[in-house]
């Protein structure tokens, strides 16, 4: 009997290293194709929308959906799906509000916009606060995957962080963000199809089947969805899964995260033209609310399982899916789940280290001006660097309670900034940089005052700093002049115009002469 356990995990090992050794040397295979900065951060663009659609998705789910979500539904419901509507409503702000900006010219990140609307403090402002907000925000999900490899492979939370670290800043390094596409649409075929795996193996270890988990949930309202109760009271902001929140605050929060945030921005921007950046965009949505519905409804399977096996549920619910998969799936199965896990967490990993270098050599080096091959080492230096600080942050990320809810809350804080910026910038034309400064200040001080001193969820933070940094910008502008400074051409410019006007004004003489003679005038 030992001798075949031992089989069974000889098996699962076999599967999770052949994932991870195959789909490293896939995304090293494509530095053949990096050559200049566009083919590293934009891919050439010459991805297909479809491909970029799942990358998008990829990105979007992550570890901390894999792992969290079905410790949400474990410990409550379905309620997250309410803000999954709200995600629909903000992809279709950005397909018609923010890509038609992105697509004047070739822009490589999302801050360029605000160079050429305010000004290079204000593109410097927002490319810092992605940066400090996506280094903090991946910081965590690194430490996800710890959750699993430490399980997987017994070992330490740090050493697991190192390892899955390593393997995907290897391929990140070498391909860019080519490989960052094509991987993401492999890997997020291979955690979708274990999760389905997953789910039908779970359905099946359950006497009773779907009609029994049917029962027993729906009498532990696990299945409940919507909550529209409604009060303008501190109570009713600190619920994070109402209807209000999930359609309004969700919009916001996917509005700034997929419009101003380089980690999407980037992948919309690899698009051929607008209009397949914006067909990527919306099919996106369906395979996103395919994929919570299917890891919620997985958390609601493991809550009936243990239920009826009277198992006491791990102290940290987060570890509740790895736990199972790990412990109760047949041979092979949980070594597939394992190795799908490790997919989303390397496809968001890679994604993040890019924008990370992007946005650093293209925002604050100024490589766009150098010479193919020197901008092409700094971007790999870059790529490095934001490694060793992800490494740092997710080591130091280990007490969250929740990592999802950890994920998204740090997220929320800055981007109700960031989108109050852009939204500033085009959607008025009066606010200069500093009104746009000084709506960021606010925005800073009133989310941080609505984090640290009330208790109001964090779907509502993009709201109300959307809301504080437009409003007191819009404001502010009221104090800097009526109209924008002239731009007057250049000297060289000046002279062109002024021999120009000599040119024509010499025409019309001679003609006219050429009139007075026909007539005998002269």
């Amino acid at each position: 009997m030992l001798e075949v356990v031992v089989f069974m995990r000889y098996l699962d090992f076999a599967i999770i290293l052949a994932y991870l050794a195959a789909i490293t040397w896939f995304g090293a295979h494509f530095r053949r194709g990096q050559t200049t900065l566009r083919d590293y951060f934009l891919g050439g663009r010459t991805a297909p929308w479809w491909a970029i659609s799942l990358s998008i998705v990829s990105a979007e789910t992550s570890t901390l959906t894999i792992v969290g979500t079905p410790a949400l539904a474990f410990s409550g419901n379905l309620g997250f799906l309410q803000i999954v509507l709200g995600y629909l409503l903000a992809r279709i702000v950005i397909s018609f509000l923010f890509l038609p900006h992105y697509f004047r010219g070739e822009m490589f990140t999302a801050y360029e916009l605000m160079r050429r609307r305010f000004g290079e403090r204000i593109r410097k402002l927002t490319a810092s606060m992605f940066l400090v907000t996506r280094a903090l925000a991946e910081g965590v999900r690194v430490f996800a995957i710890s959750l699993v490899i430490s399980i997987v492979l017994g070992t330490g939370e740090i050493a697991s962080i190192v390892l899955i670290l390593l393997l995907t800043l290897f391929y990140t390094f070498e391909g860019g963000m080519t490989a960052v596409i094509w991987t993401d649409v492999v890997q997020m075929s291979l955690y979708v199809f274990g999760a389905i795996a997953s789910f039908f193996v779970i359905l099946g270890q359950i006497p009773g089947g779907w009609a029994h988990v049917v029962a027993v949930a729906g009498a532990a309202h696990k299945f409940s969805i919507f909550d529209f109760r409604f009060s303008p009271t501190m109570a009713f902001f600190s619920r994070p899964y109402t209807f209000w929140a999930g359609v309004v605050g969700g919009c916001f929060l996917t509005t700034a995260s997929h419009g101003t945030d380089q980690l999407m921005v980037q992948r919309l921007l690899s698009a051929r033209n607008e209009r397949q950046s914006r067909a990527a965009l919306l099919a996106s949505w369906a395979v996103i609310f395919f994929q919570f519905t299917l890891f919620l409804l997985i958390g609601v399977l493991l809550y009936v399982y243990y239920r009826d096996t009277g198992m006491p549920a791990p102290q940290q619910t987060d570890r509740i899916y790895p736990e199972f998969i790990w412990s109760h799936l047949p041979a092979g199965v949980a070594g597939l789940a394992i190795a799908a896990i490790l997919a989303a967490a390397m496809a968001n990993l890679s994604a993040a280290l890019n924008s990370l270098a992007s946005t650093t050599v293209v925002d604050f080096l100024g490589a766009r001006g150098s010479s193919d091959a020197r901008s092409l080492r700094v971007a790999r230096l870059a790529t490095v660097a934001w490694g060793v600080v992800l490494l740092a942050i997710a080591i130091a990320a280990r007490h969250s309670r929740s990592v999802l809810e950890a994920g998204l809350t740090i997220a929320s804080i800055p981007s109700g900034m960031l989108l109050g910026v852009f939204l500033l910038g085009v959607l008025t034309r009066k606010p200069r940089e500093g009104a746009a400064i000084a709506g960021v200040a606010a925005g800073l001080a009133a989310i941080l005052y609505v984090r640290f001193q009330t208790p109001i969820a964090f779907t509502w933070y993009v709201l109300i700093g959307t809301t504080v940094t437009f409003c007191v910008a819009l404001m502010a502008s009221w104090f800097e002049g009526v109209a924008q400074p002239l731009r007057l051409p250049r000297p060289h410019s000046w002279g062109r115009l002024v021999r120009a006007l000599q040119e024509v004004s010499a025409r019309v003489r001679r003609r006219h002469t050429e009139s007075l003679r026909h007539k005998g005038l002269r």
